[in-house]
């Protein structure tokens, strides 16, 4: 599936942020990222702070190419995810990883289950890593951001 067919099917809207904006957004995710890293809160708090980071890394992916989720539609965040491949060319197994995280936040979050020692740590390490890659995107292709 590509981004013109997402958006066919109302999956995806088009968006152009401004520069400002997405700087903003970039910041948004160093702040999620640092207070997952808090060790002074629950588990549950740092995976959501991570996986907060992790879903706005993927909405900027979104937003660097013009587009933005649908947030009327059902499964918002599962395409955010899904398009990193094609946004930022995030590997697929790392996407795989990301979508497992993501149903892990649905289950905790709508059925209570707790969050294991183990996937904070990959949330927060995933989230991290999608940082990383996303910085490096960005100085490769939009030089202007200035990062």
């Amino acid at each position: 599936m590509s981004l013109d067919n997402l958006l066919k099917i109302k999956q995806l809207q088009l968006h152009h942020p401004t520069n400002d904006a997405l700087l903003r957004l970039l910041d948004a995710i160093r702040r999620n990222i640092a207070d997952s890293q808090v060790e002074a809160v629950s588990g549950e708090t740092r995976f959501d702070a991570a996986y907060k980071a992790i879903m706005q890394s993927a909405m900027m992916g979104l937003w660097l190419n013009g587009y933005r989720t649908s947030t009327s539609q059902p499964g918002h965040h599962q395409t955010a995810i899904q398009s990193l491949s094609m946004t930022l060319a995030v590997d697929k197994s790392v996407v795989i990883i990301l979508d497992v995280l993501r149903k892990q936040r649905n289950v905790s979050d709508y059925e209570g289950d707790p969050i294991s020692d183990e996937a904070v740590k990959e949330c927060i390490k995933q989230a991290e890593c999608l940082l990383n890659h996303l910085e490096e995107w960005i100085r490769k292709n939009r030089k202007e951001l200035g990062i």
